[in-house]
């Protein structure tokens, strides 16, 4: 992303931390985050501004909003901020000023862009405090939450200035994105690498999804029903308030209704690979059903249930790292290889497991 577009984000950010600026703030100068294709988050303060990823659909985007900030998930997901309505009091140019916002969803440059509190995030530096308990926990809550169906009056304590207002009826809340992702990565990794011999083993145990762990076809009615982050990995949980408060779920962009089982599974494919270890997975696992999550049975073996979704995130992890890896003009490293070897074991699986609709 630009240096004006990070800049104006700095800038959006500091405001909504200063309201109403103090005279002569000696602040300390915005801290880009992350800079990705898919989002680039600058921080200030307490405050934290993103710029969600171009071609996002602000529609779908307004009603993950509008379902981060119901009180009922306040123990789940972060709530955003209210986007300020005054101009950044930083010496940007007229181009660079965020749009009048409305509600937590504005634009800068032709992207949408949000606000949220600053969390303390997961210390890559200490795996042996990784949270996985408190992160099942957190999907088992959400995936147990109920949702108003589209039309419903919005609860009147949802917080002024969001959209919708109170009165106005629920947003009709998105599917979960989980397999379009999965089918993004893929496209990804062909156009990196065209007819290169590493992506064989990816594509054949792509092919023996079945179509709607493809993003081809609607997920089974008996398990699309469900509340879904879309997108769970140790990145996605913060403390709020920082650095001591309770674990939050962070980043609804693929939030949406679906099969629960795909919150599951990067971990569940992460343990079948041998990347993630036995006792961390059955923490998880245990930690999930403890909380009564709805997408496992209560005991037994979670692998009927989670087969398919994790097969999926298996492929969607080793296209990218293909699809990195030759754009870094490398070779995949041992545990992308590890990943790429997974799927070459999915691809020799019978027909009747390859393609069978669990979950």
């Amino acid at each position: 992303m630009t240096t004006a577009v990070i800049r104006a984000l700095g800038a959006l950010a500091h405001d909504a931390a200063h309201t109403p600026a103090p005279a002569g703030c000696d602040c300390p100068p915005p801290v880009v985050l992350a800079d990705r294709a898919d989002g680039t988050v600058v921080r200030s303060g307490a405050v934290v501004a993103k710029a969600h990823a171009p071609g996002t659909d602000t529609a779908a985007l307004a009603a993950r909003l509008w379902l981060s900030a119901r009180p009922a998930l306040a123990d789940v997901l972060l709530a955003p901020l209210p986007v300020p309505a005054q101009p950044p009091t930083a010496p940007v140019t007229a181009a660079e000023r965020p749009a009048r916002p409305s509600s937590y969803l504005t634009e800068l440059h032709g992207r949408p862009v949000t606000l949220w509190p600053y969390g303390e995030p997961v210390d890559p530096g200490d795996p042996d405090a990784a949270p996985w308990e408190e992160a099942a926990a957190l999907l088992a809550r959400l995936h147990r939450s109920a949702f108003p169906a589209p039309g419903l009056p919005v609860p009147p304590a949802l917080p002024a200035p969001a959209l919708p207002v109170p009165g106005l009826p629920a947003p009709a809340l998105p599917a979960m994105r989980g397999p379009a992702k999965a089918a993004l990565a893929v496209d990804r990794m062909r156009a990196a690498r065209p007819g290169d011999p590493s992506t064989v083993p990816v594509l054949a145990a792509w092919q023996r999804l079945p179509g709607w762990a493809r993003d081809e076809t609607p997920a089974p009615a008996d398990r699309a029903r469900f509340l879904c982050h879309g997108d769970l990995h140790l990145g996605q949980l913060v403390r709020h308030p920082a650095p001591r408060g309770r674990w939050l779920l962070i980043d609804v962009d693929d939030a949406g209704i679906g099969d629960a089982t795909w919150d599951l599974a990067r971990p569940a494919a992460w343990y079948a690979a041998g990347l993630l270890p036995p006792e961390v997975w059955f923490r998880f696992l245990g930690a999930y059903r403890a909380a009564g999550g709805p997408a496992l049975p209560a005991d037994g073996d979670p692998w009927p249930e989670l087969d398919v979704a994790a097969r999926a995130l298996t492929v969607q992890t080793a296209a990218l790292a293909l699809a990195k890896s030759a754009a870094e003009g490398r070779d995949p490293d041992e545990v992308e290889q590890m990943m790429i070897g997974s799927c070459a074991r999915i691809a020799t699986l019978p027909p009747e497991l390859a393609t069978g609709n669990a979950s």
